[in-house]
């Protein structure tokens, strides 16, 4: 959903090469979609952090910890949603962020230093896609939220996690079952069940371009070395009424699929979404107040078998 906390590769080199300004041209381009998408899921993390802030806090609760944790890794931290919640939940910890994300680690920080915990942060900016990573210290607890499934090679992601773990350590992997689904089925009135469709129309493209979105962790770790020792799922069903927040957040992740969605969509449902989307109009999204948030959060608590 990220949602989310995804890893971001960057195919620039960094290089100049001033005898090619049309490259520079290009590269400039290039980085400004870039930075104009990590703005935008910026948004969609801030959200979802700030929407399901109780469920994270569930989840950091529930954790089957021999001892409480001091050095904790966040892989694909995004904006921090999960950062914070482990420095939250655990007062003696120090936590490592990871993304590829500069936008992201920056904002990440600059959140850390308002809440005055920058002392207790470090972001680390690495493609967990790479086959060697960054030195991430020996943490007791690897935390990684929606990030897995966005990896090119999970395998060898879980195989570099297993080196970086410590004796006794554990990791944990947390992944939303679906994106989540914000309009009543009968909604909007003159397409009941548009929210629906609109995934359906999108799930071809995830297929091909997403394929670990809802795997079997367990069977995955499992093969990569690690014993699962616990699992759990959490339901999450969150009653917009009146709050901007789930509004924005409900605006701002079906304007981000709309042009995957588009294609796929009958001209009859693409207008009727184009409508939910019109912030000068009536019935958009955010004037609505039958909105919810309906997902599930799979987690899986493992050590090195």
């Amino acid at each position: 959903m990220s949602h989310t906390h995804h890893q971001t590769p960057r195919h620039d080199d960094g290089v100049h090469r001033p005898e090619h300004e049309h490259e520079h041209a290009h590269d400039r381009d290039r980085d400004s979609r870039h930075d104009h998408d990590d703005r935008g899921q910026a948004e969609i993390l801030e959200l979802d952090a700030e929407v399901l802030a109780q469920h994270m806090a569930a989840v950091t609760a529930w954790l089957p910890l021999k001892s409480e944790p001091r050095q904790i890794v966040d892989l694909g931290c995004g904006t921090g949603a999960g950062t914070f919640a482990l420095l939250e939940r655990f007062p003696d910890a120090h936590v490592t962020g990871v993304d590829s994300s500069a936008g992201h680690l920056r904002l990440l920080h600059e959140k850390a230093a308002a809440r005055g915990v920058e002392g207790r942060t470090r972001t680390v900016r690495a493609d967990l896609d790479a086959s060697h990573w960054p030195d991430l210290g020996r943490p007791d607890l690897v935390w990684a939220s929606a990030s897995l499934h966005h990896m090119a090679d999970p395998d060898r992601a879980l195989a570099s996690v297993r080196e970086l773990l410590a004796p006794g350590g554990l990791f944990a992997v947390v992944e939303l079952t679906d994106f989540p689904r914000f309009l009543p089925a009968h909604a909007p009135e003159k397409r009941p069940g548009l929210e629906e469709r609109v995934h359906a129309a999108i799930d071809s493209f995830h297929a091909e371009r997403v394929p670990h979105r809802g795997a079997d962790w367990r069977t995955t770790l499992t093969a990569a070395g690690f014993t699962v020792e616990d699992e759990r799922t959490l339901t999450v069903d969150i009653a917009g009424e009146r709050s901007e927040a789930v509004g924005r957040y409900a605006y701002g992740s079906l304007q981000r699929i709309r042009a995957v969605a588009a294609p796929a969509l009958a001209a009859e449902d693409l207008a009727a979404l184009d409508e939910l989307l019109d912030i000068s109009g009536p019935n958009c999204l955010l004037h609505r107040e039958d909105l919810a948030v309906r997902t599930e959060r799979t987690v899986w608590a493992a050590r090195r078998a």
